[in-house]
């Protein structure tokens, strides 16, 4: 089972982060974004009840290689992996129950 609250990632640990999960979730924001601090009890919410998820969440500031590889351009941006592979991507603050379809279809 995956934790139940987000893990802080980096551009070090993401690797080993998505490696060692079979579905995972991971969060790029940064202190400074609204939008980012509005998601983030959300995202919270979530990894306490999907315990077969793991989420992270990787500071974008911080972390400057892993954003690059990706292709993420604003925040925040969630990662959707399926075994290792990036299966979906979202941009922007979106409802709850928005989040909760994606959960779905990437655990389907």
């Amino acid at each position: 089972m995956a934790e139940k609250k987000p893990i802080d990632v980096t551009d070090a640990s993401f690797g080993e982060f998505i490696a060692k999960n079979k579905y995972v979730v991971v969060d790029c924001w940064a202190v400074w974004c609204g939008p980012c601090n509005m998601l983030s009890p959300v995202v919270e919410q979530l990894a306490e009840e999907h315990p077969e998820i793991a989420f992270g969440k990787l500071n974008v500031d911080e972390n400057r290689a892993i954003p690059m590889r990706f292709g993420i351009m604003s925040i925040p941006t969630l990662l959707y992996f399926r075994d290792g592979k990036l299966a979906d991507k979202t941009l922007g603050a979106l409802q709850r129950k928005m989040l909760e379809g994606r959960l779905l279809r990437l655990t389907s």
